[in-house]
């Protein structure tokens, strides 16, 4: 089937344009109570969003649905993605809902999916509600008026979510004498994080905590990990930490205000499970978007790195199909399967935090144990998507940079999953040299795509 509407991290777009409209919110809804019907009984699903101001009318749009279909709703309001996942799996939910376009401006949004279990929808789940919206299904399988469901607010969903995430720091240890500034990029952490640090000793610094539906994620959060690297310097602090919107990914900053992405944070958290014996199989799942000075690193301490296609769940799904509990993106997704079922940024901080504090080390000692390779991303934006075989002048100048590059670094092509975008990565010892192999393949892009 093709897919019309999820793309790589469930349906994106421009709120109030197709889409993501109400009525495709509705039709989401009713399409997802009616798949994840319980056998037997009512149903019920979670519920929760970021802090944008379209969020209101999907929450509304996809209660509505859900009700429609006979199941209940369960209203958490702004949450972590993570924190959805894990209400959903602890309140025995069939489903879980997510409103959020993650790191994107306020004027987009996203809808997306976790089964029960808390693990993201995979494909053929998708695709399977997709079908269900554009056929007939849904009128068919209306209840009647007395199987209509409810829906309730979860008043503690908070404070539930926030224990969680106390747990799975070690009880031995504690943050006390640590100073930390903690970015929530006025997104969905903007309670949660800075209360979680603090009950655990830390002397916290909050920014970005003011959300007012219009300034998620503007100029704040992981995407700009100048501002914290600046506050980090202003109050010497001993780490800065930059959740994006919804809080499933971070990326760190040391005392130094140098910018630690989540490749160096695999490493870091990475070498200590292995030391612990706590690495299944002495193996990290990270995307094909990770440097390869990661690779390096983890080789040298005889640790493997399996790569899957880029997308948390993907990376998620490598591990649960092979065994493996440790795995992330360089962007900050990081997955530690043992504590949770998906990216939680706040989780893997505490993560981090608890190697920093049971070493003694400060993270820049920490971090640069990892070389990292010269990287160049280049996203050119397209009118047309046209798929890459076809580019025949592309491919074969892709063919003679690779070949040139040979084992000294490597080229990634791909389109964004979520948007219009060509994305040309090329790694390597000499970011001149990279830097011209980016920018040719873009120029013949552009001769073969009307950009």
């Amino acid at each position: 089937m093709r897919r019309r509407l999820f793309g790589t991290d469930g349906v994106r777009g421009v709120a109030n344009t197709d889409p993501m409209t109400v009525e495709t919110a509705l039709a989401l809804g009713q399409a997802v109570a009616h798949i994840f019907r319980s056998n037997g009984g009512r149903h019920k699903i979670v519920i929760g969003k970021d802090t944008r101001l379209s969020g209101y009318m999907f929450e509304t749009a996809l209660s509505a649905g859900i009700c429609a279909m006979g199941g209940d709703v369960l209203l958490v309001g702004p949450l972590p993605t993570p924190g959805i996942a894990f209400l959903t799996h602890s309140m025995r939910a069939d489903a879980g809902v997510v409103i959020s376009a993650s790191h994107n401006p306020y004027q987009d949004n996203g809808i997306k999916f976790f089964g029960r279990d808390g693990f993201k929808l995979p494909d053929d789940v998708e695709e399977r509600i997709e079908a269900m919206m554009y056929g007939d299904h849904l009128k068919e399988a209306r209840p009647p008026s007395p199987q209509i469901g409810k829906a309730h607010r979860i008043d503690d969903a908070t404070g539930r979510y926030i224990v969680y995430l106390k747990n799975t720091f070690p009880s031995h240890l504690s943050l006390d004498g640590l100073r930390i500034v903690v970015d929530c990029a006025n997104g969905a952490a903007y309670k949660i994080a800075p209360q979680v640090f603090q009950e655990l000793g830390a002397d916290v610094i909050p920014i970005g905590v003011a959300p007012n539906g219009l300034n998620i994620n503007d100029h704040c959060g992981s995407l700009f990990p100048e501002v914290v690297s600046e506050m980090v310097q202003e109050h010497r602090a001993d780490i800065g930490i930059s959740l994006d919107g919804d809080a499933d990914r971070v990326i760190v900053v040391d005392h130094r205000g140098d910018v630690q992405d989540g490749d160096r944070i695999m490493a870091i958290c990475a070498e200590e499970m292995l030391r612990k014996k706590k690495l299944r199989r002495n193996t990290v799942v990270a995307t094909v978007m990770s440097n390869i000075g990661l690779e390096l690193f983890l080789k040298d301490r005889k640790i493997k790195l399996v790569r899957s296609q880029v997308g948390d769940r993907y990376v998620v799904e490598v591990m649960r199909a092979r065994g493996y509990n440790f795995g992330g993106e360089q962007s900050g997704h990081l997955i530690f399967l043992d504590h949770a079922t998906t990216g939680d940024g706040v989780l893997a901080a505490l993560q981090l935090l608890a190697v920093m504090v049971e070493s003694g080390k400060p993270l820049a000692d920490l971090g640069r144990q990892m070389v990292a390779y010269p990287q160049v991303l280049l996203n050119l934006r397209l009118k047309q998507r046209v798929p890459l075989e076809d580019l025949k002048g592309f491919q074969r100048a892709l063919a003679e940079f690779e070949k040139k590059l040979g084992s000294r670094g490597r080229i990634l092509v791909r389109y964004s999953g979520t948007e219009p975008v060509l994305r040309i990565m090329a790694e390597g010892e000499s970011k001149a040299e990279i830097d011209r192999i980016v920018n040719a393949l873009a120029d013949k892009a552009r001769d073969e795509i009307k950009t």
